[in-house]
């Protein structure tokens, strides 16, 4: 089984899937009588249908048994998704590239920092949350509107996938 390594979050290695939604590096301009900065548009809704609508919600999250066997990935094809840590917890992201399937080879691993978030794009193939803390809670920008917006894949048992924080891999390993 391959052990997937985990980087760290940066917009340009994330830039295939989505959004990373941190003010650090960002540009802001000066609002409010100048005692507020507005870091603008970090991340974009995506939505499909012209009745689809953006919501925002809260997801406290339980953390799962690590090391954790990847067994399935989601997508949400009809509009984007994201997650915004509220606690200020690192996190685990595991993300494939748009496609019919994931492809196991091109699964990649994030670890947030806490201060970022991720925007997945439309499409983008996720494991839903990952929290390293025992519970954690998510800020939650995604799409409401009619028709499905959950594909789930499930790998076969020789694609499976290990994901071990507390293991440094360095490289991803057969």
């Amino acid at each position: 089984m391959r052990t997937l390594k985990i980087e760290p979050l940066t917009k340009e290695a994330f830039a295939p899937f989505g959004d990373v939604i941190e003010t650090e590096g960002s540009d802001y301009f000066m609002i409010n009588n100048g005692s507020t900065r507005r870091y603008h548009k970090l991340a974009t809704v995506e939505t499909a249908q012209p009745d689809d609508k953006a919501i925002i919600s809260i997801f406290a999250a339980d953390a799962l048994e690590m090391p954790l066997v990847i067994r399935m990935l989601e997508r949400h094809p009809q509009g984007s998704q994201a997650f915004i840590p509220l606690l200020g917890n690192p996190f685990l992201v595991v993300v494939a590239p748009l496609g019919d399937a994931p492809v196991p080879g091109n699964v990649r691993a994030f670890r947030s920092n806490g201060r970022q978030g991720v925007n997945y794009h439309r499409g983008v193939w996720h494991h839903p949350v990952l929290t390293i803390e025992k519970r954690d809670e998510f800020l939650v920008v995604d799409r409401s509107g009619s028709g499905n917006n959950c594909d789930e894949h499930f790998f076969t048992e020789d694609e499976q996938l290990l994901l071990d924080p507390h293991r440094d891999s360095g490289q991803a390993t057969d």
